[in-house]
């Protein structure tokens, strides 16, 4: 759009000399000859020559103008400064977006690497207690050295919020333990195919213990996930019945931590952030499965009993400390992202991670799946994608 002075609307800011009539001239300087008689013209900079040679303030209409030039490139100038601003804003703009697309990729990249490696050891080590304890023990030491180091602020935490928290780490602890249990039985496609079911025993449990009630539509989404599931197993190659509850049990103890969360409400305090609450239920979860394991299947990860049952000692550790530290990284990723983002997009992230997984591990163990498995995996998917989506319609309230 064209300015005002540029389309002859007013006159211009620059100084302005008006055209000089042919007449004489004085000494003074140039002259023009008006109706009234002959007067000098008008000298930039608001002043002009009076009769008398002397200088003397503009008239009221210059001082107008004036002020109207000085208001102009007043706003040009604070244009001119806060178009680096906005230019500031919208990189910073793009760059939280990228920052967010790279949370979700390594998010997605760490959970692939997980589940692969977590995988081959479980094949040449079936101790699934023994593999869970070292993923918390390096859990628990990335957790020291952070806080050791400054990177993340130590946590000031009494005794009543230890307690609270101590039933999240248990449940935490058991969660984790049966999808090893489940990985070490079956395909990792199919693990994750059941653990699809996390939102039915999310509404379940809601539904006894918070007395969250939900929508139709809802409960109508939990139809395709547990039809997709039985689908599944019904046509699963690797089904065993050990593997198929120990995914079920998964999702059971995973839910009860998130409605504990919810139940118990734990008071934090300012340094007490989601990555933090992670970190201490790791460590606690470390202390509570070590004894266990001691007591259970003994210490199956020393280098004389892996070098007793023939296997490649350097390939077992490599790959456990591979999958225990994909296992800490995935989880800590998680939490930032949910940090930056609303619960459904997370929930949404979740489900597409899942497809993720299972493509991955298809793929590279090269699980046969036939025509009928693959189309329960799909239905189970899409109903956990719809669920997200129900989730976030809430009933409107009844006008009273």
């Amino acid at each position: 759009m064209q300015s005002a002075a540029a389309v002859g609307l007013v006159r211009p800011c620059a100084a302005r000399a008006r055209p000089l009539a042919p007449g004489p001239s004085h000494r003074g300087g140039a002259v023009a000859v008006a109706a009234g008689g002959i007067r000098p013209v008008l000298p930039p900079r608001g002043l002009r020559l009076s009769a008398r040679a002397g200088l003397v303030p503009a008239s009221p209409l210059e001082e107008e103008e004036k002020r109207r030039c000085r208001a102009e490139r007043d706003v040009a100038a604070a244009a001119s400064a806060a178009a680096p601003g906005a230019g500031e804003e919208a990189g910073g703009g793009l760059m939280k977006t990228l920052q967010l697309g790279a949370l979700f990729g390594l998010w997605y990249l760490f959970n692939i690497y997980f589940n692969i490696y977590n995988k081959q050891v479980l094949k040449v080590l079936p101790y699934p207690i023994n593999i869970t304890t070292v993923q918390f023990a390096v859990g628990t030491t990335i957790a020291l050295f952070m806080w050791i180091t400054g990177i993340l602020k130590r946590p000031k935490i009494s005794g009543a919020q230890l307690l609270a928290i101590l039933p999240l780490a248990i449940v935490h602890t058991m969660g984790n333990l049966f999808t090893n249990m489940s990985l070490g039985k079956v395909a990792v496609s199919f693990t994750h195919t059941i653990k699809a079911m996390e939102p039915f025993f999310s509404v379940l449990l809601s539904a006894i213990f918070l007395g969250e009630l939900p929508t139709p539509w809802v409960v109508l989404s939990l139809l395709p996930i547990v039809g997709g599931v039985a689908l599944a197993s019904l046509t699963e190659a690797s089904f065993n019945w050990a593997g198929f509850w120990s995914a079920m049990a998964s999702n059971v103890t995973f839910q009860s931590r998130n409605v504990l969360s919810k139940k118990l409400m734990v008071k934090k305090e300012e340094s007490l952030d989601n990555i933090n609450l992670f970190s201490i239920i790791t460590v606690m979860s470390f202390f509570l499965l070590a004894p266990i394991t001691l007591l259970t299947e003994g210490v199956k990860v020393s280098p004389a009993v892996l070098q007793s049952a023939g296997l490649n000692l350097k390939q077992v550790y490599t790959r456990s400390l591979i999958a225990a530290f994909c296992f800490h990284a995935y989880q800590q990723v998680s939490y930032m992202i949910l940090a930056r983002v609303s619960p459904v997009t997370h929930s949404v992230g979740n489900c597409v991670k899942r497809v993720v997984v299972i493509v991955t591990s298809v793929l590279f163990f090269r699980t046969p799946v036939s025509p009928v498995n693959s189309l329960g995996t799909g239905v189970a998917l899409a109903g956990v994608f719809l669920y997200s989506q129900l989730k976030r319609l809430k009933p409107k309230a009844k006008a009273t």
